[in-house]
């Protein structure tokens, strides 16, 4: 099998690479814009049959100058939430998107990409329908945008397309993102630098550290990926969470106790962490007032109905895994 991955140095893209080396697959063309260049660590240790820029890859794939490609997985976006420029949030995640299907349709060529669960924004039901799908900015307005497209032409499609609405992901190779990085990983930043975790305070609602989202480990995400890639009769649109909200006490409460059991701690339990300054909240940042999704949690319904049966970690299971990821590359808290 030949599979073209598209944001190949990125968190889940480099992670996908890893795990179609996993199951065999070695003909893995990466697509990706190295102009931030300490991204190319993420593909250390991977088999990659060859690399294009990601401009130059659009033009050859379009002109038939590649061969014969079986599948694209399309991790390439903007996924910069606080990204305000709806012009170039709409060529990164829309247009190239779409241009992207188009192509594929008309080699055969199969498609499984990344939408957002950013989608849902103030919505308090995550399921798959239109009622439910009020994005808080332009990214999720971006990624909604290509989903409807694909809604329309799901019905004449000559070959698989499946769509990933992912929810909260955390895991091994984001630290090149930034602000954007997971709370987990920013978790282990605070501890290593300061001691302890910072969380948001009341808001929306929510007493401090309250707020729940539906974090969902990297390695699951890529696993359902490759169900997909399995299983080329299967199409739609599908939510790729836990179907659990956990607050962001729990990712604080795991990270510390990770980082304690490396040092052959004892587990403390929330409260008491709280009590000894381990964790600490402040105000809720005005920046993001009205623009915050206080809680999410995927409705997994459709991607059952598929046949999917990945299961997926919780948080203390997936947050330790990442510890012991990050302890062995040197990087623990």
């Amino acid at each position: 099998m030949r599979v073209v991955v598209t944001g190949a140095a990125g968190m889940v893209g480099s992670n996908l690479v890893h795990g179609l080396n996993a199951m065999g697959i070695d003909d893995v063309i990466a697509v990706d814009d190295l102009t931030e260049g300490a991204k190319f660590r993420n593909l250390l240790g991977a088999r990659v049959s060859d690399y294009f820029d990601r401009n130059e890859f659009y033009d050859r794939f379009a002109l038939g100058e590649l061969g014969r490609i079986d599948a694209v997985l399309h991790e390439g976006a903007c996924s910069d939430t606080m990204e305000h420029n709806g012009r170039y949030m709409l060529e990164a995640n829309y247009r190239c998107s779409k241009d992207l299907l188009d192509i594929c349709q008309s080699r055969g060529t199969r498609l499984l990409y990344a939408s957002s669960a950013a989608i849902y924004g103030d919505s308090t039901v995550f399921r798959e329908a239109a009622e439910h799908e009020r994005p808080l900015n332009v990214y999720g307005y971006s990624k909604l945008l290509f989903d409807n497209i694909v809604r329309r032409m799901l019905a004449t499609a000559r070959f698989q397309v499946a769509g990933f609405r992912y929810f909260n992901v955390y895991g091994p190779r984001e630290q090149h993102k930034g602000r954007m990085a997971s709370v987990a990983y920013h978790h282990f930043g605070q501890l290593r630098e300061s001691g302890k975790v910072k969380l948001f305070g009341e808001y929306g609602g929510y007493g401090p550290g309250q707020q729940a989202r539906d974090f969902v480990f990297v390695d699951d995400v890529v696993a359902v990926n490759l169900w997909f890639l399995r299983h080329p009769e299967r199409s739609g649109i599908f939510n790729v969470g836990t179907g659990r909200a956990q607050p962001f006490n729990d990712v604080a409460h795991a990270t510390i106790n990770a980082s304690r059991a490396q040092r052959g701690e004892a587990p403390l339990s929330l409260e008491q962490q709280v009590s000894r300054g381990l964790i600490e909240y402040g105000p809720f940042p005005q920046a993001l007032v009205g623009k915050y999704q206080c809680h999410t949690q995927a409705d997994l319904t459709s991607l059952r109905a598929s046949g999917c049966d990945v299961q997926f970690a919780d948080v203390a299971t997936g947050v330790r895994r990442y510890a012991d990821w990050l302890n062995a590359c040197g990087a623990a808290a």
